[in-house]
């Protein structure tokens, strides 16, 4: 062999050494989850542009760049999760670790830790105009969660009978939605409940569908942390199920107004609607002009909306309620 064969061949295996090793970190790559954060409206954006390391002057701009980061990282096989940045809590994470808030690498190191404590979502190729609503209704779940809980937690001990008055609205709570589900009967269920509290008004959604000749359990059983709910015959996400016993407990346990509206979607038939207000820690059905005018009157301005097609506007059903969970 001449020296430049020799030379060659040396150069060759280089390469393929210099391919292979390049190959295994791709692969690895695909193994090691992304965080991104996602500024989701134009005053946060507008908050992070006073930092002179921040690169972009345009929301609309930026939300492009990161949905085609976004896309590019999912074309690597890579697992990306998005947070929500909040420009207020970042400073404040600054203030806390002595980092410089204008550098990239202290914006690395909050964003790396707000699905810890904050709002965040997995990436699986929505669109961006449909991932930053579904960011943000994140982070408002989430808050009405933690606000809820707190609440709950801090009414105590009732002074009558010495039970927790927030364990008790939760069982309570509990108990409401399993009558509203069974008395419901089968078919897709899309259920809303606000409760007005000291500081906000307080929503939960919950959506659940009950199969065609399921028979449902005699007695509601206690949710603990996390709503079981063994036995249901109606299917929901237990996420979605805690939030909405845990708003309805709130008003239970404050015994406030509010209310719970069921639209209720079956095969062959028109939806149904039915309604509820929220009277002495209780559901009291409303009649079927409440339903109706419930629904068909503008909420702002107090005019008369038109009826939706294809719908039926009906009282609420009577939950046959007995005094479980109560606390006096």
């Amino acid at each position: 062999m001449t020296y430049t064969d020799r030379a060659g061949t040396d150069r060759a295996h280089t390469d393929r050494g210099n391919r292979t090793r390049a190959a295994r970190r791709r692969i690895m790559r695909r193994e090691v989850p992304s965080i991104v954060g996602l500024l989701a409206d134009e005053r946060d954006f507008a908050a992070m542009r006073s930092y002179r390391s921040f690169a972009f002057d345009d929301h609309a701009a930026y939300l492009r760049q990161l949905d085609g980061l976004l896309r590019a990282l999912a074309s690597q096989g890579v697992h990306t999760t998005v947070a929500l940045f909040d420009p207020e809590e970042f400073a404040e994470y600054c203030a806390d670790t002595g980092l410089d808030p204008d550098t990239p690498a202290s914006r690395s190191r909050f964003t790396a830790a707000i699905p810890a404590s904050g709002a965040a979502v997995a990436y699986e190729g929505q669109p961006i105009d449909t991932l930053v609503p579904q960011l943000i209704n994140t982070a408002i779940r989430r808050a009405t969660w933690e606000y809820v809980t707190t609440l709950l937690a801090d009414l105590g001990a009732c002074a009558e009978c010495g039970q927790d008055i927030g364990r008790a609205a939760f069982d309570r709570a509990s108990h409401i939605l399993l009558r509203l589900l069974e008395e419901a009967g089968p078919g897709t269920h899309h259920l809303v409940c606000s409760v007005p509290a000291a500081d906000e008004q307080l929503l939960a959604v919950l959506h659940a569908d009950r199969d065609e000749g399921a028979t449902p359990p005699g007695h509601a059983p206690a949710l603990g942390a996390g709503p079981a709910l063994d036995g249901m015959s109606a299917l929901f996400d237990t996420s979605e199920a805690a939030e909405f016993v845990s708003v309805l407990a709130a008003g239970v346990a404050l015994e406030t107004t509010g209310g719970v509206v069921l639209r209720t979607t079956a095969p062959g038939t028109p939806d149904r609607l039915h309604g509820w207000r929220l009277a002495a820690g209780s559901l009291v059905p409303l009649t079927e002009g409440e339903v109706f005018s419930a629904y068909c009157t503008d909420a702002e301005t107090g005019e008369p909306l038109s009826p939706e097609p294809g719908v039926e506007y009906r009282a609420g059903f009577d939950l046959r309620l007995d005094d479980t969970g109560t606390h006096h």
